[in-house]
């Protein structure tokens, strides 16, 4: 696999931790950073916002286990244990506390450190991602089997890892996923399905969904009232995930919609992302 691709003012490091490698980009200098991305991507999908994050903060855009140019070990791809590797990522980098913005599960886990190691975040972003808890019913979730069902798919042993291998399969989930504004090269689209697509990622995305059909999304909590670190849910104005979830705010948890979005908000609307989180990050306590 060739390595990432370029980006002006982006610098590439791999960093051992947790008995595997992680590939970090890196970016600017001031207060930490962490940019967390979702599936199906990499780091690459924070190009459009990184410039300008780099501004003001020192921007920390690693590759998840599994993803990206990270090793892609063996296991059940839990969401903790992504959440742990990003708690040892502050240690390695001596980070006592960092903002985080996360994507899609980027978002999920960024929700996951807040909750368990709150003393670690000083604040997050998550952008078009379900809350670790339920929340109360709403009739709109009766569809949620069927928006689902391609995480049914990818989480079914041997096949799911055999229709990953299929380049053209990111490409159709990308497109189906974002609003009708949205323009994807094919070479963009590509570049998610071709790291993919190796057998150790492959098999690493269908651990991921078969963990957390399986395990965790019975096990989530009904409240997110331990939710205390400061929190922006921005979610895509035509998102899939918003018309079924409609999140509703907590103490701690503002939402707000990015209008003609989709599901891959830094890459469809990073102005719109930036117009949102850059006020909400520059409230932290100094």
């Amino acid at each position: 696999m060739s390595g990432p691709p370029d980006l002006p003012g982006v610098t590439h490091r791999d960093v051992r931790l947790r008995g595997i490698r992680l590939h970090v980009a890196e970016a600017g200098d001031g207060p930490p950073l962490l940019l967390l991305h979702g599936w199906p991507q990499h780091w690459w999908c924070w190009r459009r916002v990184i410039p300008r994050l780099a501004e003001q903060y020192r921007v920390i855009a690693p590759d998840l286990r599994g993803w990206g140019w990270s090793d892609a070990p063996a296991g059940d791809y839990a969401k903790r244990t992504f959440a742990e590797d990003m708690i040892g990522l502050l240690d390695h980098e001596e980070i006592s506390r960092a903002s985080v913005i996360g994507h899609d599960w980027g978002g999920y886990t960024a929700f996951l450190m807040a909750l368990e190691r709150p003393e670690r975040i000083e604040r997050l972003v998550a952008l078009d991602i379900s809350p670790p808890w339920t929340g109360p019913f709403r009739p709109r979730r009766l569809a949620a089997p069927v928006f689902a069902s391609y995480q049914m798919l990818l989480a079914t042993p041997r096949l799911g890892e055999s229709v990953l291998r299929r380049r053209r399969f990111v490409p159709s989930i990308i497109r189906a996923g974002s609003g009708r504004g949205a323009v994807w090269s094919d070479a963009e689209l590509d570049g998610y399905a071709r790291v993919l697509s190796a057998p150790e990622r492959a098999r690493a995305s269908s651990a991921c969904y078969r963990t957390f059909l399986l395990k965790e999304l019975p096990a989530l909590s009904r409240s997110g009232d331990r939710l205390e670190v400061p929190t922006l849910l921005l979610m895509g104005g035509e998102s899939p995930l918003r018309r079924i979830l409609d999140p509703q705010p907590t103490r701690s948890m503002q939402v707000e919609y990015v209008p003609r979005a989709g599901h891959f908000l830094p890459e469809e609307a990073p102005g719109g992302v930036l117009a949102r989180a850059l006020p909400f990050l520059a409230a932290a306590t100094p």
